[in-house]
């Protein structure tokens, strides 16, 4: 406790020396009490220098998503984040979500990871999860709504992390129908959404939305069939990102879409999906869970975020499961 304590007084004071008496009288700590914890603190990876006569100051944070670091760029939440779990190595943040969910973890309980061993995509994909590159995220939710009613949520989703980049990166990605952000064509994070329901009843037992988002990798960190079609922020804004900070914008607006959803106000979320979907106005390529597949164009998203399409045969239809490809992204060429 003693750790932390220094080192949110040493954030509040950023910049400034802290003398040892100034620390002592502010946290109630020893000289030595007071040393120990600069010592753990330098070990967890913490840069703070001591001059005699001055004291001490923050020089820099690590780039590590522990809970510290995030709670030190996280703002008031009213439901997401207010429990946080962070593994520096995980097999999956959607599969301990899960557990957690089922030993009675509170609504709004967030898993992070530093590496996943095991990270999940749709449609049975791996997703590749290296150390120290990305952001690895799941949040559990237990909203009491009727299931159907939660059928848009993972593109209700795709929405608040492309607020979440902008606001920290200051670029806007697109949005792939139905869960990628993408930048200049490439993949830049997904999401995986996945329901638990009472057998008798139906009703919602819990829902974890688990997200992964590419941000200090670069082409060498990803397989090389992976490197054709992903990017990270890291590689498109070329500058120094900070994973914690961007972890803790993620929260923000995972918390803020879901007082959305629990108020029936998405309407702005839907406006912003139909303005940023990169998939509207171009040929696809529609890809059934069996794997067939058939040609189509493009037209709208309507309000349930079902994707409208032109077929070869002139007829409109719906699609609301499956993939989507698009001509001359991910490689799609024919």
């Amino acid at each position: 406790m003693s750790r932390q304590a220094m080192l949110a007084l040493l954030r509040e004071h950023a910049g400034e020396f802290l003398s040892g008496e100034q620390v002592s009288e502010q946290l109630g700590l020893s000289r030595t009490a007071i040393w120990k914890s600069v010592d753990a603190l330098r070990r967890e990876g913490y840069e703070i220098e001591a001059r005699t006569g001055l004291g001490y100051r923050l020089l820099r944070s690590p780039d590590a998503l522990t809970e510290q670091e995030i709670r030190g760029f996280l703002g008031p939440t009213a439901l997401v984040g207010r429990g946080l779990h962070c593994f520096d190595e995980i097999d999956s943040t959607n599969t301990c979500a899960k557990k957690l969910a089922l030993a009675g973890a509170a609504d709004g309980t967030v898993v992070t990871a530093n590496c996943q061993t095991a990270g999940r995509g749709r449609m049975e994909r791996s997703f590749q999860s290296p150390r120290d590159k990305g952001i690895y995220l799941t949040a559990l939710l237990r909203p009491p709504l009727p299931p159907e009613r939660l059928l848009p949520v993972t593109a209700l989703g795709a929405v608040a992390v492309a607020r979440a980049v902008e606001r920290v990166c200051g670029v806007r990605p697109g949005i792939k129908w139905t869960n990628d952000l993408v930048l200049n064509g490439k993949k830049l994070c997904g999401i995986l959404t996945e329901m638990s329901l009472e057998g008798e009843s139906g009703r919602l037992q819990y829902l974890v939305m688990g997200i992964g988002l590419n941000v200090l990798q670069t082409a060498d960190d990803f397989s090389p069939e992976v490197a054709a079609v992903a990017t990270s922020l890291a590689q498109e804004v070329g500058r120094p990102l900070s994973r914690p900070q961007l972890a803790a914008a993620e929260i923000e607006q995972l918390d803020a879409l879901y007082a959305a959803l629990l108020s029936g106000g998405t309407g702005a979320y839907l406006e912003a999906y139909r303005r940023d979907c990169v998939t509207l106005g171009h040929e696809i390529q529609v890809v059934r869970a069996d794997g067939s597949r058939e040609h189509a164009l493009a037209l709208d998203v309507d309000d349930q975020f079902g994707l409208v399409v032109r077929r070869d045969s002139g007829e409109t239809a719906v699609i609301r499961s499956g993939e989507a490809s698009v001509r001359g992204m991910y490689g799609y060429a024919e």
